[in-house]
């Protein structure tokens, strides 16, 4: 079960205020967003919100998708609930203590404000780490009305196969692949040249045995001998793109408590309980390459895969959230 609420992390309050608001009032903040490709939305807060729109369930966005967009749709949910807070604590709001804040609170909720929309903005301050954060909390663990649920049990996802194609899809599949060919071929055979008829070349015998070459297989991922000791190169999951949490290389100054952001990533090799990824980046460096296929699987600029292999634990993950798998020569290309 989830650690004691004094001590969930700050992603975990936020999954936990999600689960505890209205389904139908987190929808209607989802569908008035543009989450269109043209829209400036990061893929790791775009998808995940795209795929809520369209599949309406909040309980396994709240539970599965990545934090970053889990944090940025309560955001969105509780900005009217925030910024009432903020101007009825007035010159305090900035860095309010305990009781200026019950004080602020207590005028709102006589004002008509819910407990939903109380708890969304609690959990926001924490997870924003507002200077108030200790106090929200401090509030969401006395107040019956506003205490949060624990997080139900997240077994660690299994990596499994891909599924396998119905013998349907195959045949239609198939047969599209012939019509392209047919498309391809010229419509009429070309004109007849006449020309001076050449002397007969000496026959050459031709082996029946020689095979045109075809497309180039997948190559295999080459791993470090240690690499090798923990991981499959071979598994079902290696060539797809995920969404994992990526640490960074220095901590920043400015925020030195933000260690790590969730990333598009190559998966390169996996083993039961974990993946050895690739992370994908905004901005191009000496140790990073264009990813070439960043349209295909729905990322909103240019993209850069980085040289680097990321070790990441499956069960820090949850659900994997998937942006689809490289094609054999996709995959050929960026070894």
């Amino acid at each position: 079960m989830s650690s004691p609420f004094e001590d969930a992390s700050a992603p975990d309050v936020a999954r936990r205020a999600l689960l505890r608001l209205a389904p139908e009032v987190v929808l209607e903040t989802v569908d008035g967003l543009d989450l269109r490709a043209h829209t400036k939305v990061s893929a790791v807060i775009g998808v995940p919100l795209k795929r809520l729109q369209q599949g309406r369930d909040v309980r396994t966005f709240a539970l599965s998708a990545p934090a970053t967009a889990v944090r940025t749709l309560l955001e969105l949910v509780s900005n009217d609930a925030l910024e009432r807070v903020v101007t009825q604590l007035g010159d305090h709001a900035e860095s309010p203590t305990y009781d200026e804040l019950v004080a602020a609170l207590e005028a709102l909720l006589a004002q008509g404000m819910s407990d939903d929309e109380v708890v969304s903005v609690l959990a926001v301050a924490i997870a924003e780490e507002f200077p108030a954060g200790a106090h929200c909390r401090r509030l969401l663990v006395e107040r019956d009305d506003w205490r949060l649920a624990a997080l139900p049990e997240r077994d660690v996802p299994a990596l499994s196969s891909p599924r396998t194609p119905r013998p349907e899809i195959k045949e239609q599949r198939k047969a599209r692949r012939e019509a392209q060919k047919q498309r391809k071929k010229p419509q009429s055979p070309p004109r007849p040249v006449k020309a001076k008829r050449p002397a007969p070349a000496p026959a050459i015998e031709v082996s029946s045995d020689v095979e045109v070459p075809g497309p180039a297989p997948r190559r295999r991922y080459r791993l470090t001998p240690r690499e090798l000791e923990r991981f499959n190169a071979d598994h079902p999951l290696v060539g797809s793109l995920v969404i994992v949490e990526v640490p960074f290389d220095a901590i920043d100054p400015e925020t030195p408590e933000v260690r790590a952001k969730d990333r598009p990533a190559l998966v390169i090799a996996a083993s039961s309980h974990e993946l050895l990824v690739r992370a994908i980046y905004s901005n191009p460096s000496p140790t990073r390459s264009l990813f070439r296929p960043w349209r295909r699987v729905g990322l909103d600029h240019h993209s850069y895969l980085d040289d680097d292999r990321v070790e990441v634990s499956v069960a820090s993950l949850g659900a994997l959230t998937s942006l689809g798998t490289l094609s054999d020569e996709e995959w050929n290309e960026l070894l």
